[in-house]
């Protein structure tokens, strides 16, 4: 029983650890092609008059689109492992395979949105196009090869009843969620309207109006790839390594407790902790920062 638990831990870290990579590169690649909330906005500049370099690629929100791609290659892996083939090479064929759907997904989502904005005056950019893409497929066979590992972890190791396909459609979605709800205002808030006051919100006059230059040039995806990277990549990486381990961990541990109800319990008052910290954290920045206000002009000496 012991050497059960202590073995079920050791998966529930690992799966963790790959959680956390997945939920970084989910984020840094719905970002680099504007999937997901901040889309929004990328999709409005133009109509607005603002002609830019982002790529504009999304087809769906983050949940449902990376529900497809990780239960595509959770079932080709699924499929590669009943042919006998090595765990390690169906999970990575399986991944590319899924990953290669992506990059059509992201190739015609790309053009279609930008033809229907051709009156408006964005053009397609040929150079965005081939190297965004390369790089979104990139960054989602990580998110994809990491969640779908984590599913065959489950499924092998410690034994959950579902098919590997429907893991990877469950767990895909919920690495969606993490991004969005985690990653998506670091580049919708905090990197669209950089020229906009901190705290200030986004004015109805400033729809579309997003940032389109950088540092030299034109901004393009990859800058925002560079930001996502350093800080919602990681915010998304962290909830969604804390939701996988503590998932994994509290079934572990408490299953076998009042059958299964010790689990639900547990997970419960999880959910409560978790609750009555954000709302204290909340709390604590409004007293301590309050609403937006401008600063008060100095006196002319």
């Amino acid at each position: 029983m012991v050497v059960n638990i202590v073995f079920g831990i050791g998966i529930t870290a690992l799966a963790g650890a790959l959680a956390t990579v997945a939920g970084s590169a989910e984020d840094t690649e719905s970002n680099i092609g504007s999937q997901g909330d901040p889309n929004s906005q990328v999709q409005l500049a133009p109509q607005m008059g603002f002609v830019h370099r982002i790529f504009n690629k999304a087809v769906a929100g983050e949940p449902p689109a990376y529900g497809l791609w990780c239960a595509l290659g959770a079932g080709l892996a699924w499929a590669f492992l009943a042919m006998q083939v090595n765990a390690v090479l169906a999970i990575v064929l399986g991944s590319i395979l899924a990953v290669f759907v992506q990059g059509v997904y992201a190739t015609t989502a790309y053009l279609g949105r930008t033809a229907s904005l051709s009156k408006f005056g964005q053009p397609v950019y040929v150079d965005i196009l081939k190297s965004m893409t390369s790089v979104a497929m990139a960054h989602a066979f990580v998110a994809v090869f990491c969640t779908v590992t984590i599913c065959y972890l489950i499924n092998v190791a410690l034994g959950h009843p579902f098919p590997l396909p429907l893991l990877g459609f469950i767990w895909g979605i919920t690495l969606g969620a993490a991004g969005s709800a985690t990653g998506n205002p670091y580049y919708g808030k905090e990197r669209q309207y950089q020229n906009q006051k901190f705290g200030a919100g986004v004015p109805i006059s400033a729809s579309g109006n997003i940032v389109r230059y950088a540092e030299a040039g034109e901004r393009n995806s990859l800058d925002n790839g560079f930001f996502t990277a350093k800080f919602g990549g990681p915010a998304s990486g962290l909830c969604f390594g804390l939701i996988v381990f503590l998932e994994l961990w509290r079934t572990m541990v408490f299953e076998n407790i009042g059958a299964g109800w010790g689990a639900i319990i547990v997970g419960i008052l999880i959910i409560l902790i978790f609750t009555i910290v954000d709302r204290y954290i909340e709390v604590w920045a409004r007293k301590n920062y309050g609403p937006y206000t401008a600063p008060a002009k100095e006196a002319a000496p």
